[in-house]
């Protein structure tokens, strides 16, 4: 058995835009990221929208063909030609619960497909018997296999889509920010339905979010991304209790306290400026037009991960 269920070695994903009549740029999405997943472990990934996230997971599932680097499942690089059979191992949980899920297809149908595709049952009695299965371990009952997805709620839609991932009995998901478009009382349901499946399962996830809170329950370790570059990993309590980047520690200065007084001794640090956009990106540290510690290295080299201890990295020259 390989160390690392998953490992991702200098990931870049480019997106060609039209620059005039015939040249074209590259959009740099997703530049030069590494990390691992251990088997039965949770990774958060966290940033702001438009740094990069999804794109890593859709390129680890080459739903986006990747424009360099290495993808390792099982010790095994993934590639076009054994992809197919890697994706009974991984699958995905996408964002939105109604778009990816078929609206002409009833709940039986939507579940059963992967066991279609990938000819996981011997007579139609098994298939029903495994899909009712799967209904069950995600909370929707058998009454709910004949109706179609208009007919539920958003919590219940993203159940639907789970149940569906689970099909094919995955030893790795990845999660898309599966919570951020249901209800706060919704969210605590889904996120502790995912731990459940992990302790019975042994599934491992990586899981994609904005809420550091929600990524600090269910994580084990959470990797920091900032317009396509990761700039910092550690595990769960180290990188929440002990950030050391400074966008790091901008993102959790704005993390809401319930405590009122906490609260207003808290000191928030705000950023200065606009993200950058990835078709013109700043030389150097991509975060150092926002950053008050920013030197003429910064603006010279991009830095490295680097190990500080305990096994917590940071990309950073100042800090």
């Amino acid at each position: 058995m390989a160390e690392h269920l998953l490992e991702v070695e200098h990931l870049k994903q480019y997106f060609p835009i039209r620059d005039g009549f015939f040249g074209s740029k590259p959009l740099k999405a997703v530049d030069d990221v590494s990390f691992t997943i251990n088997h039965g472990e949770t990774l958060g990934l966290v940033g702001e929208s438009g740094c990069g996230k999804t794109t890593v997971g859709r390129s680890i599932l080459r739903l986006y063909e990747p424009t360099d680097g290495v993808v390792k499942f099982e010790g095994e690089e993934i590639t076009d030609k054994n992809i197919h059979a890697l994706r009974r191992k991984m699958q995905m949980v996408f964002q939105d619960p109604y778009s990816s899920l078929n609206p002409r297809m009833t709940v039986e149908d939507i579940i059963g497909e992967p066991l279609d595709v990938h000819k996981l049952y011997a007579n139609k009695k098994e298939r029903r018997e495994k899909i009712l299965h799967l209904m069950d371990l995600v909370g929707l009952n058998a009454e709910h296999a004949t109706r179609y997805a208009h007919e539920f709620s958003g919590g219940q839609r993203q159940r639907i889509g789970i149940a569906r991932a689970l099909a094919v009995d995955p030893k790795f998901i990845i999660c898309d920010e599966p919570v951020s478009a249901l209800d706060v009382s919704i969210q605590a349901q889904v996120i502790n339905m995912f731990e459940d499946l992990q302790e019975k399962l042994g599934v491992a996830y990586l899981f994609i979010a904005h809420d550091l809170l929600v990524v600090r329950h269910i994580s084990h370790n959470i990797a920091v991304m900032y317009l396509g570059h990761m700039v910092e990993t550690a595990s769960a309590d180290e990188l929440m209790d002990h950030p050391i980047h400074p966008y790091t520690e901008s993102l959790l200065s704005a993390v809401p306290i319930p405590d009122p007084k906490i609260a207003r001794q808290k000191n928030r640090i705000m950023l200065e400026g606009d993200v950058p956009s990835p078709l013109n990106m700043p030389t150097g540290c991509p975060f150092r037009t926002r950053c008050r510690y920013a030197t003429e290295r910064c603006a010279a080299e991009v830095p490295e991960l680097t190990d500080r201890g305990n096994g917590h990295k940071v990309a950073c020259f100042v800090k």
